[in-house]
């Protein structure tokens, strides 16, 4: 097997893989899914969900990755002749992902210098629409590039490219091991902040109080699930890709556990810290908490600038020190989907890794631009709610079918993993990547496709959802097959027959 590069230390790779995990869902996402579905009562579906498919899944690609030694694309290859087409399929979702995700840490990046003044004044929607993104009237239009928008886009991609250009060890690790502690610590400062606000207490209650009769209710199951899943880095190739850097001899299963573990450990401490700022904003309102729950991107740049304003103190270094927690997870998680199909074009053409994250990069950030333009947030929503839904997710659910079902290639790995992990994993492992993940994912397909049938999303106009939404869904797929075809360098095919034999 060719040489490939390596983390300089297990610590190294688990502080990599968590950095990926911990991106801005953990933060607008969790709390608010948390709360809609039973409260304290959701963190019973959701443990189970982190057991029975989060951590599996981990397992698993962990496991393809270091036995399989190379991108998703060469991976896939050489555990079956016929699978390359759906690591590259995954990697094309990571590469839709990325051209949108870059934008949003752009936001966060201009955020933490407007914190310092409390630029966004006394009505965050109006400042955050009309003079941050400049946002069309209607969806559709897609309008001139936002220039302030383009800076910041253009200094978070010379970053991410900057970093992956140094390697895996030199760059990815490094930054991680600066960049992850460091969110850690400032998050931590936010939340003991939050904790200490009037309504605090008031906002943890509604956080925390149980509603046990949601356990009953399928949706709150589809919900943990689709959590876990979403916030794991799962099914588009980043953990596959990270894993073929390991050693050798490397914990796998260990890893596994540490990095989902670590992962909701994040996602409480932000539904703490969240709450507790939401409930000191109920408080000076005079309003009950559950009027100004709100998740996803509004309560970054609507909510939380409204509640920084009512800050009793250092309302600006609270301000400048939570959109910087957003920009490093965001750039944590960038940096691990950019590497992707960096790897996947290192290895399927032989190219350099400078040229390959010359030509992938600089191609998604062009791309971005799109994403950057006074109609920008309108196509951000359908292409993000589409690649998830119909693409992380389908490409999920194939993945497990394939692997479990078709291939029959849970044994070999099982066995690959355990004879190099401290923890071996059993019949329980089998099980929930053969029944219950492939289950609770067509489940998901199944709600998603009837939702979309039923309504259009977000009541955006069905050209748009044809053009933004279900042709990238399908044209990754497309793309996918494709690249599959296409003759690679001469040794893709001869390293994957040795493999094999």
């Amino acid at each position: 097997m060719e040489d490939r590069q390596q983390w300089g230390s297990r610590y190294g790779f688990i502080l990599a893989a968590v950095g990926s995990a911990i991106g801005l869902g953990n933060i607008w996402r969790f709390p608010a899914v948390a709360y809609e579905n039973g409260g304290g009562a959701f963190f019973i579906p959701y443990l189970i969900a982190l057991l029975t498919a989060g951590i599996p899944l981990l397992i698993l690609e962990f496991t393809i990755g270091h036995k399989y030694r190379g991108s998703a694309p060469l991976s896939y290859f050489r555990l079956h002749k016929n699978a390359e087409w759906l690591g590259w399929w995954q990697v094309f979702v990571a590469f839709v992902i990325s051209t949108y995700y870059a934008v949003i840490i752009a936001w966060a990046l201009k955020y933490s210098i407007y914190g310092l003044n409390l630029t966004w004044g006394d009505k965050p929607s109006d400042f955050f629409y009309g003079e941050v993104l400049k946002l069309s009237a209607k969806p559709g239009d897609v309008g001139g590039l936002v220039h302030g928008v383009v800076i910041a886009l253009l200094l978070v991609w010379v970053v991410t490219l900057s970093v992956l250009y140094k390697g895996v060890s030199k760059g990815i690790e490094k930054f991680n091991k600066i960049f992850i502690p460091a969110l850690v610590v400032m998050f931590l400062v936010i939340v003991l902040r939050a904790l200490t606000l009037d309504g605090a207490a008031d906002g943890l209650n509604t956080f925390f109080k149980p509603n046990w009769d949601a356990i009953g209710d399928g949706k709150v199951w589809v919900a943990a699930y689709g959590q876990i899943f979403f916030s794991l880095s799962i099914a588009f190739a980043i953990m596959v890709t990270y894993s073929s850097y390991l050693p050798k001899k490397s914990d796998i299963n260990n890893n596994a556990f540490i990095t989902g573990f670590a992962n909701s450990g994040f996602e409480l401490l932000a539904g703490i810290g969240v709450f507790a700022a939401l409930g000191f904003m109920a408080a000076q309102q005079g309003v009950p908490v559950d009027k100004v729950v709100k998740g996803g991107i509004g309560l970054a740049f609507e909510v939380f600038p409204a509640i920084i304003n009512e800050f009793p103190g250092f309302n600006g270094f609270f301000g400048t020190l939570f959109f910087l927690t957003l920009v490093f997870a965001g750039m944590t998680s960038l940096i691990s989907i950019v590497e992707t199909y960096v790897a996947a074009l290192q290895d399927k053409f032989g190219i350099s890794r400078t040229k390959a994250v010359l030509f992938g990069g600089g191609v998604a950030s062009v791309i971005s631009l799109l994403f950057a333009t006074e109609g920008g947030l309108y196509i951000l929503d359908i292409t993000d709610y589409f690649i998830n839904n119909f693409g992380i997710t389908l490409a999920g659910l194939v993945e497990v079918v394939l692997v479990a079902w078709v291939f029959k290639q849970l044994r070999g790995l099982q066995n690959h993993a355990n004879a190099i992990s401290d923890l071996r994993t059993g019949l329980w492992w089998k099980a929930c990547l053969g029944i219950v993940t492939p289950l609770l994912l067509g489940y998901m397909m199944f709600d998603a496709i009837k939702q979309n049938i039923a309504k259009n999303y977000g009541d955006y106009p069905t050209e748009l959802i044809i053009t933004y939404g279900l042709a990238v869904a399908v044209g990754v797929i497309i793309l996918g097959f494709a690249l599959s075809f296409v003759k690679g360098k001469k040794n893709h095919l001869e390293t994957a027959k040795k493999e094999a034999s």
